[in-house]
């Protein structure tokens, strides 16, 4: 079974409609008269010129390391309900890495693929039915490196179409959510933990929602965004994890 975790308590959404059918997520909220749409647009229109612009500027982070896989992830923006949210997916218990996980939609390279946006772009097409034509690409944050599962991941940012059709790969995927970006702006939403691997400390970082822990290199992908984008300095997190 899949379930949609959208971002609002159950009581509050009698003026959402969501719809699962044959594998198809249709979902609609809010106001939608053409006032509302107008600020809505305007509002991502901002988000989306001041995340292109902040990320440009920036000198980009690469790591080199032949002995690791490479593998991107799409860092998903869209409206919903007048604010912008970011996009998360749950890992099944039957994925090869980062079992039961909250991650972003990507994975690893394909020798056919032009470059890791195209590795992004196509991953969340297998997994969330997102065609690239559909994705509106911002900008690329600085590579991470994984040292448990023997990855380096290049995390792409865009916007995502909202609402959309959604079409869930359930065999890797167990649940979609949605996140305000306001929550991961607030300072008290992060925690930090020391911890030690092969004789280094390292910082872990963890962000609750709900039920729910983002953790690890996806804590990690969205402190670098928060930082690149609307911190002052630009300097990123540490680009290993343990």
């Amino acid at each position: 079974m899949l379930w949609i975790s959208w971002g609002q308590d159950p009581r509050s959404c009698a003026d959402l409609v969501f719809v699962f059918l044959a594998g198809v997520i249709f979902t609609w909220a809010g106001d939608t008269s053409r006032a509302a749409k107008h600020s809505l647009m305007s509002a991502m229109t901002d988000l989306a010129h001041q995340v292109r612009t902040r990320l440009a500027r920036r000198t980009r982070r690469t790591i080199v390391a032949p002995e690791l896989r490479r593998a991107a992830v799409l860092l998903p923006l869209h409206e919903q309900g007048g604010e912008p949210y970011v996009l998360f997916t749950r890992r099944t218990e039957t994925v090869e890495t980062h079992k039961g996980q909250i991650s972003f939609p990507g994975g690893a390279a394909d020798p056919g693929d032009a470059d890791m946006q195209s590795t992004a772009l196509r991953e969340t097409q297998e997994e969330m039915g997102i065609p690239p034509t559909q994705v509106e690409v911002l900008g690329v944050l600085d590579d991470l490196s994984t040292t448990v599962s023997g990855f380096v991941v290049t995390p792409v940012v865009g916007i995502i179409p909202s609402p959309f059709p959604f079409r869930i790969n359930s065999a890797e995927i167990a649940e979609v959510l949605t996140v305000p970006l306001r929550v991961f702006r607030d300072p008290s939403s992060l925690r930090v933990e020391r911890r030690e691997r092969e004789g280094k400390r390292l910082d872990v970082y963890f962000y609750g929602y709900g039920k729910h822990e983002i953790w690890g290199v996806t804590a990690r992908i969205i402190k670098g965004f928060v930082d690149a984008v609307f911190g002052d300095a630009e300097i990123s997190p540490s680009s290993r994890e343990p």
